[in-house]
């Protein structure tokens, strides 16, 4: 019922999303691809085109190919596919969750990520983050399965094992935490094994698992190559790739953190466990923690078979290794946690298995004690959802209550930073420019002057306009609500806001003269409360 409801919202709203930053590069990226393999491998723009090849593909190019075929524009589309990678992110983790904890976990689990703006916010306009988390969960589903029929895995699991490993490497290179997270949970099984059944019979069954999931290996390098044809062309560029990836590759900017404008490859190490704590539905983060704590506890100290816990220290590995190597690492961090949202499924599961703990423990105590507990699931799952609706198509930009929502989070946070609000503006746009009945000057075309991508308002305007950085000569300006773009003083044609906060809003400069769109950073002060831009 859950992933029916989820489907039918999914259908009704995925044309409501707006473009962002790298829609266009990614759209090109896509084609390229389906060039590549059309061509019989001889069109190889793929291979080079901008830093995309050094990423996989798999989405774009599906994309590619499903717009051959609907009767939906190229972006609406992705929008479409993203909402489609999205219900089987939902799918999976409700069958991770139902494996490890039962019906209820998987239930639980299920309306959590379902639930979760940050999740459902990215999973449709997020080219690399959302299917790289949807990706992730299938490796995890498939390492949970091997392990629970350790030593002698089924063909269907091994397969599963195989796809998931080659969808998740061949999004990110970062797929290579599941290998990680696997060899770890592996070893434990294995030492525990031995322990149990001695070395000789531990290492008879190790050998025979690894036999067993080779042709998942071998699979898994194929769907790799088929989704980042770049990694196969020369073995080593998997490796070039984690190189490339292990140094900040473009020249560094400024985003808002804590209030302060930071450079990016400057981040502070509690960037990522902050918006983590900002960023999740109050309940799901609590539950997410207790579920770390429990399955931690139930592996070390429970009564528990190899096989579950190598399953719990694979869940506890998945959730918190990616988060604690950051803070480590401390790389170059920006645009909120999305490079970190493929934990969140993880989370959703461990959620999951936390709940159906506590329900199961309330009921032995009293009735009236486990109708209290669900009802603050209800309570917990509902409020989220309803920001959601409140903010849509921005579920992205959800902040919680810790953080005082999005409207606490205005002058401390990035909010739109990948722009979506611009759709809304270009559209507000044009409704005004023809119900203001404005002609644009003979053989000339409108010219809007913007403060954030402009692929965007170029796609939704169509060709009566022209954009430009430039705002001394342009008719129109559109600027993002965030620190670095201006307040203008000029008329304002169009404003964009959810819950009282202001995303984009568009300008009408007509005999008006600005020398600049943009801001510069003032700590811990709002984009619209900083001095106004003056006329020139």
């Amino acid at each position: 019922m859950t992933l029916a409801v989820a489907t039918f919202i999914a259908l009704y709203t995925f044309r409501d999303y707006g473009l962002g930053w790298d829609d266009y590069a990614h759209s090109e990226y896509g084609e390229l691809l389906l060039q590549y393999y059309a061509s019989g491998f001889t069109d190889k723009r793929a291979l080079s085109f901008v830093n995309l090849y050094k990423y996989g593909g798999g989405f774009d190019l599906l994309s590619a190919l499903v717009a051959k075929i609907v009767p939906f524009t190229l972006f609406e589309t992705r929008r479409l596919v993203g909402a489609m990678v999205g219900l089987l992110g939902l799918f999976v983790t409700w069958r991770i969750a139902r494996r490890v904890g039962g019906p209820l976990a998987g239930f639980a689990s299920l309306v959590l990520l379902a639930t979760c703006p940050l999740y459902v916010g990215h999973v449709f306009m997020n080219a690399k983050d959302g299917p790289f988390a949807v990706a992730m969960a299938i490796l995890l589903f498939g390492l949970v399965r091997c392990f629970d029929e350790y030593p002698r895995p089924r063909r269907a699991t091994v397969a599963l094992l195989g796809l998931g490993l080659g969808l998740a490497i061949g999004s990110r290179i970062m797929g290579g935490f599941g290998i990680i997270c696997g060899i770890g949970a592996l070893t434990v099984l294995a030492a525990a094994d031995s322990r149990q059944n001695g070395l000789q019979l531990a290492a008879k069954r190790l050998g025979s698992f690894c036999l067993a999931v080779l042709p998942g290996l071998a699979l898994g390098y194929a769907v790799m190559g088929l989704v980042w044809p770049w990694s196969v062309v020369d073995p080593l560029n998997p490796l070039r790739a984690v190189e490339y990836f292990s140094h900040f590759f473009e020249e560094p900017w400024r985003e808002l953190f804590e209030g302060e404008p930071i450079l990016v490859p400057d981040m502070p190490r509690s960037y990522v466990p902050t918006l983590l704590a900002l960023t999740l539905p109050e309940l799901f983060l609590a539950l997410g923690a207790g579920g770390i704590v429990m399955a931690t506890i139930a592996l070390i100290g429970g009564r528990q078979t190899s096989s579950r816990r190598a399953i719990l220290l694979l869940l506890v590995l998945a959730a918190t290794l990616p988060v604690g190597i950051a803070i480590l690492a401390r790389p170059a961090m920006y645009n909120g946690i999305r490079h970190f949202l493929f934990v969140v499924p993880t989370l959703a599961v461990l959620g999951g298995f936390a709940i159906a703990r506590i329900l199961e423990w309330t009921q032995r105590q009293s009735k009236t004690a486990a109708i209290a507990a669900g009802l603050v699931f209800v309570a917990g799952i509902t409020a989220p959802a309803a920001e959601m609706a409140e903010l849509h198509p921005y579920a992205y930009t959800y902040f919680n209550g810790f953080a005082g929502g999005v409207q606490g989070a205005r002058d401390n946070f990035m909010l739109d930073y990948w722009a979506l609000s611009f759709k809304e503006g270009a559209h507000g746009l044009k409704e005004r420019v023809s119900a203001l009945n404005l002609r644009h000057p003979a053989n000339a075309r409108w010219k809007l002057a913007v403060c954030g991508p402009h692929r965007s308002p170029q796609v939704e305007l169509g060709p009566s306009f022209e954009t430009t950085w430039d705002p001394s000569t342009a008719d129109f300006a559109m600027v993002l609500g965030e620190f670095y773009c201006a307040e203008l003083a000029a008329p304002v044609l169009v404003e964009v806001a959810r819950a009282g906060v202001v995303y984009a809003r568009v300008y009408d400069l007509r005999g008006r003269t600005f020398s600049t769109l943009l801001e510069v950073p003032r700590p811990r002060h709002g984009p619209f409360a900083a001095a106004k831009v003056g006329l020139r």
